[in-house]
């Protein structure tokens, strides 16, 4: 496809899916982490065997500097960003709200809205210079009907379901679209602290009787990306298994 994207917090799980995903695909990838240096430079190197045009950078986002270096990095080796995936988010321990630090809520605004606005902000103006553009946030099924004892990152996702409607009002004239995908329970690492019991609960209550994959959420980020959807921005698309109907 020949097209330069980006996808924050790609490393592994739900980003790294989305990147192998689109270096399938013959785009050119920039596999955004910020602390695993091994699993990065990994899942790089493996797509690297069949997509010479896959690159991995270190940068916090929640940093406006490093996120403004990362994007000059990025132009200057493969031209301007034409997709950005904001995926890069955290969750934490859950707790009771009343329980939460100022810690945890630096941390998750930090990175799961601050640094969403950061690299969305400096992606932006070479797609509004060259008309064209894509832009595709992951946020959660929890910012949508929120959840208790998660009651820190609901308000984030949330946050991002709100950015995304706006957004793709105020860039359309640009013909940059934007649009978010809102995964259910999914298979990764951030899910691992659930119980076995708590899985199976979860599996039951979904209607396809399933939990998620990576894949899952990947599949949908292609096709938001694609000229399929060339008709479709401000959309909120549900990967979720039907628990939300």
């Amino acid at each position: 496809m020949n097209r330069t994207i980006l996808i924050t917090g790609s490393s592994r799980g739900i980003g790294g899916a989305i990147a192998s995903a689109f270096a399938d695909m013959g785009d050119r990838i920039i596999i955004n982490y910020k602390n695993n240096d091994l699993k990065a430079n990994e899942l790089a190197n493996k797509l690297r065997e069949n997509n010479p045009s896959v690159i991995a950078i270190k940068a916090d986002i929640s940093d406006s500097a490093q996120v403004d270096n990362m994007i000059r990095t990025i132009k200057e080796q493969f031209g301007p960003v034409d997709v950005l995936i904001n995926n890069a988010g955290i969750a934490l321990e859950q707790k009771l709200f009343t329980d939460a630090t100022q810690e945890d809520i630096k941390n998750i605004i930090n990175t799961n809205i601050i640094g969403l606005i950061n690299v969305t902000k400096s992606v932006i103006p070479d797609m509004v210079s060259k008309k064209s553009g894509n832009i595709i946030n992951i946020t959660s099924m929890w910012g949508e009907t929120g959840g208790s004892c998660e009651v820190l990152y609901s308000m984030s996702k949330a946050a991002v379901i709100g950015f995304t409607k706006s957004l793709a009002k105020e860039l359309a004239p640009s013909s940059i679209r934007v649009n978010a995908i809102s995964p259910g329970m999914i298979d990764t690492d951030m899910n691992k602290h659930l119980t076995a019991d708590d899985v199976e609960a979860i599996r039951l209550e979904t209607p396809l009787e399933r939990i998620g994959t990576a894949k899952d959420v990947a599949n949908a980020a292609v096709f938001l990306a694609s000229d399929n959807a060339s008709f479709i921005t401000g959309e909120i698309l549900r990967v979720n298994g039907g628990i939300l109907i």
